[in-house]
């Protein structure tokens, strides 16, 4: 099972968001058959297998174990990764672009720039595996609470400043063998927590 598995099919993504198959999806993050599902959601057991096979079909869901039952095989269901994201390929030339973005201080750019990032890196990543090799990748992820707005912005200019004589000192075009690498630097304000339902 994938930790995240990215959706880049439009069928596929369209059965994913729809909310019984979606339910069901979480439901298989252990193996379960049609006849347990269909008790633990409530649903008819022909219903659970028809939306079974549609995620088998697109590849979300597969068979972790079959056992017999007298005459009778019950297939073991099991979703494909523990949780799932929609690239913006599966919208095709609607799907969210940053080269369509004219603001790059724009909410919508960074945005655009996360979106290039799940299109590009599980790309990548498929072709990893599917050569049975490793995926080089870094991320960095933490907060920091400015007192100011000046803070912030004292705070931006001298990390633009770092990184671009880290890139002067490292960025090197003529070595024949090298790798070019995206580097994406992104900030946001943290969203206030959610308050408690009632």
């Amino acid at each position: 099972m994938l930790d995240v598995q990215v959706i880049d099919d439009p069928a596929a993504a369209a059965l994913a968001v729809e909310p019984v198959k979606s339910q069901l999806l979480a439901a298989l993050a252990e193996p379960a058959s049609a006849a347990a599902l269909a008790a633990r959601l409530g649903l008819a057991r022909q219903k659970v297998n028809y939306h079974l096979r549609s995620l088998e079909h697109h590849g979300l869901v597969h068979v972790a174990e079959e056992r017999r039952w007298g005459g009778l095989k019950e297939r073991l269901m099991l979703a494909s990764a523990t949780s799932y994201i929609v690239s913006p390929a599966a919208l095709g030339p609607i799907g969210a672009d940053p080269d369509r973005g004219s603001d790059r201080l724009s909410a919508s750019y960074l945005i655009a720039l996360a979106a290039r990032v799940v299109r590009e890196v599980s790309g990548l990543m498929r072709r990893a595996m599917e050569a049975e090799k490793q995926l080089a990748t870094l991320s960095l992820d933490t907060e920091i609470r400015f007192r100011s707005a000046a803070d912030r912005a004292a705070f931006t200019n001298e990390l633009t400043q770092s990184i671009l004589s880290l890139v002067s000192r490292y960025h090197d075009t003529t070595t024949p063998g090298g790798r070019t690498h995206r580097l994406v630097m992104m900030a946001h304000p943290v969203p206030d927590p959610a308050p408690p339902k009632e």
